[in-house]
């Protein structure tokens, strides 16, 4: 079994969109900014929600990237002006348990 540990000191970034393209965009940036050390896009799949009183339902593709907690602020800011909705979901998860090579990973990848 790998050792892990506790970290809280990252977060898994996740944003949905219908257009794969505009989730590239915003992957190339976050990592080239060094706001994100990997972001990965999945897809597609189905998304219901609730949008101006109606239910709706869409084809999206997911974008999660990981990033310093730090960064959060920059990373939200960045997604937000790349993307293309108007209320894009933008959440993060913390990572609490990190195995300790991954880290060190992370912290080079995110290094400015």
């Amino acid at each position: 079994m790998t050792d892990t540990h506790s970290s809280g000191s990252y977060l898994l970034v996740a944003t949905t969109c219908s257009d794969r393209g505009v989730l590239s965009r915003i992957a190339q940036h976050l990592v080239e900014a060094r706001l994100a050390a990997c972001v990965q896009i999945s897809g597609p799949l189905q998304s219901i929600y609730r949008w101006e009183e109606k239910v709706e339902s869409a084809e999206e593709w997911l974008l999660q990237a990981k990033t310093r907690a730090s960064l959060w602020e920059a990373a939200a800011a960045t997604i937000k002006t790349l993307h293309s909705y108007q209320v894009p979901e933008l959440i993060a998860t913390p990572l609490t348990h990190v195995a300790p090579d991954y880290e060190r990973w992370l912290d080079e990848a995110l290094r400015l």
